[in-house]
């Protein structure tokens, strides 16, 4: 065997990009076996099936797949796009989606972790998670990995079905209450205020957050011990056969329910403001790292809920679904209270792309420009702001001056200023 002299050893350099080759597909690779994942539960999920058992099979004749004809991509080419058993053809969208999942993975750990500091592209995440690496973050880039593969779940059940399974915002959720607070015990005191992933606000906005969190809690055990009924619960009574959407009549007095619902959380939040404002002492890292998430998540789905029940007072129909409202709360969970805000302003231009699209290209590719729920849009205009953050607040900053100072706390030192 030879043995490499040391006038033969690759330089630093090479040994840097041989590093970030291997990290790289190694991410593509944990992508694309989450993607294969989401696809059984893009599939299992709105039918209301366990997600779990049983094993992948075949749809169309139930033959249980082996673990070699489920590896993701690879084994749909080795297959030729066909079932092994019955050779009925299997969707291209499943080697597609797991694409898809590949890619977002390994393009968010290039983005965040590889460009040099004070670069441009350094914007999408922030000089903390260039100064942490992986081995200081990796609690963190669970967190934005998990919402952005289940914000993917999410655009895909809503286009298909215009229905969001509470199941994924929840789970998103509840993952990023734990490891964000997991991220602060690893990063200490250090890394906070600016330079922290997502905006915090001291123990005002912490206790804020958890107050408000708290009080929807008291909200969902109101429902549960039926002092407090669902809204529109009489909904299925004026859906005709094989219809999703209803002509529903009573949208307005269905907000005043919602409105009940909301009281306790607005309670909670005015009193873990005023708490707040009351104590002087340093807050922990866990407790600020963890109250970030509540507020984002009490943000993101406070102004979906808002332009919910406004719009559904004003028109006299239902505005927006709640689905959109978790969508964006689990967003604000993951990523923080600025986020969800962009998104929801960028979004209706995607709406409106997607209609103009619809017009020129559905003559030539049949069912394009279809009727979209809001929801795509709103994770189409999340993608957006995660990925091509410095361009989305350049643009925005030509069209709303002074949307960069809106995060500068963030980005002050990548974006440059002139």
């Amino acid at each position: 065997m030879h043995v490499l002299a040391q006038s033969e050893w690759p330089d630093w350099q090479t040994w840097v990009w041989l590093k970030w080759i291997i990290s790289i597909s190694f991410t593509f690779a944990f992508g694309a076996c989450a993607g294969s994942f989401l696809n059984v539960v893009v599939y299992r999920l709105p039918a209301g099936r366990s997600v779990v058992s049983p094993p992948s099979r075949c749809p169309s004749c139930g033959g249980c797949l082996k673990w070699y004809q489920n590896l993701p991509i690879v084994s749909w080419v080795l297959l030729r796009g066909r079932c092994q058993f019955c050779r009925c053809g299997i969707s291209v969208q499943y080697p597609l989606i797991e694409l898809l999942s590949g890619l977002l993975v390994s393009a968010l750990a290039l983005l965040i972790y590889l460009p040099d500091p004070g670069s441009y592209w350094a914007a999408v995440g922030g000089d903390w998670w260039l100064i942490r690496g992986f081995s200081g973050s990796w609690a963190a880039f669970i967190c934005w990995n998990i919402a952005l593969l289940g914000l993917l779940a999410m655009l895909l059940i809503d286009a298909r079905t215009f229905l969001i399974p509470i199941e994924i915002p929840f789970i998103i959720t509840l993952v990023c209450w734990v490891f964000w607070p997991v991220q602060a015990l690893m990063s200490g005191a250090s890394g906070f205020g600016g330079e922290w992933p997502i905006p915090q606000f001291g123990w005002a906005g912490s206790l804020a957050g958890a107050g408000g969190v708290l009080g929807v809690l008291v909200g969902m055990a109101l429902l549960r011990t039926g002092l407090l009924r669902y809204s529109f619960h009489d909904y299925d009574e004026y859906l005709e056969d094989g219809e999703v959407l209803a002509d529903y009549p009573h949208a307005r007095r269905e907000m005043g329910v919602e409105l009940l619902f909301l009281l306790p959380c607005v309670g909670g939040i005015v009193l873990g403001w005023l708490l707040g404002l009351s104590i002087q002492s340093e807050i922990p890292p866990v407790v600020s790292a963890l109250g970030a998430s509540m507020l984002g998540w009490l943000v993101g789905g406070g102004i979906v809920w808002a332009v919910r029940i406004l719009g559904t007072l004003a028109f006299g129909r239902e505005a927006m679904g709640l689905g959109d409202v978790h969508l964006l709360a689990s967003m604000g969970a993951a990523f923080g209270c600025l986020d969800p805000l962009l998104a929801f302003f960028i979004a209706p231009f995607s709406g409106l792309m997607w209609i103009l699209i619809g017009q020129f290209g559905s003559r030539v590719f049949k069912g394009l420009g279809h009727q979209l729920p809001y929801g795509p849009h709103l994770a189409i205009a999340l993608f957006l702001i995660v990925f091509l953050r410095p361009v989305v607040l350049e643009l925005g900053d030509i069209f709303l001056p002074g949307l960069q100072g809106l995060s500068s706390d963030r980005l002050a030192h990548f974006i440059p200023s002139g």
